[in-house]
């Protein structure tokens, strides 16, 4: 990633704007052990409590290094119960970047978002049918299977 995604000018520029980049070398103790890091890369998305709430290993793409970062924003607001602050960063996912591996459990969470606010299940439904129309095979269509009861 060091030679082909980081210095693309659209990922510094996402990393400039939205994280605080800490490069840490896979076998760095404390922290490859506090965080399991067993492989390069290895990227995390932290909170400003160092809880994790995101994670990739492996090369990662432009096209997709960023929508990763995004769902991981979204992630930790998500986890955080900030659900509206979550949607957004979701919603960001599908439309930069519609065809992402990380769209579908955008839609997923997305859903649970929507309904964490509203206490509404329609949009746990909606998030079934769009992955099962865009994302037939996902593992995130598969979780949502019983949404489509509702």
């Amino acid at each position: 990633m060091e030679a082909v995604t980081f210095p693309q000018k659209e990922v510094i520029e996402f990393i400039d704007a939205h994280l605080v980049p800490v490069r840490v070398a896979h076998d760095a103790r404390p922290l490859a052990d506090d965080f399991q890091v067993k492989w390069t890369p290895t990227l995390l998305i932290l909170d400003h409590q160092g809880r994790e709430h995101h994670r990739t290993v492996g090369f990662l793409a432009p096209e997709e290094l960023i929508p990763s970062l995004m769902l991981g924003i979204g992630k930790a607001y998500f986890e955080r119960d900030e659900f509206e602050a979550a949607k957004e960063w979701f919603k960001r996912v599908l439309e930069a970047y519609p065809e992402s591996s990380f769209s579908a459990e955008a839609i997923f969470l997305r859903g649970v978002a929507t309904y964490k606010l509203t206490h509404d299940a329609s949009p746990l439904k909606e998030a079934y049918e769009e992955l099962t129309q865009r994302f037939p095979d996902s593992d995130w269509t598969k979780r949502a299977y019983p949404y489509r009861l509702l």
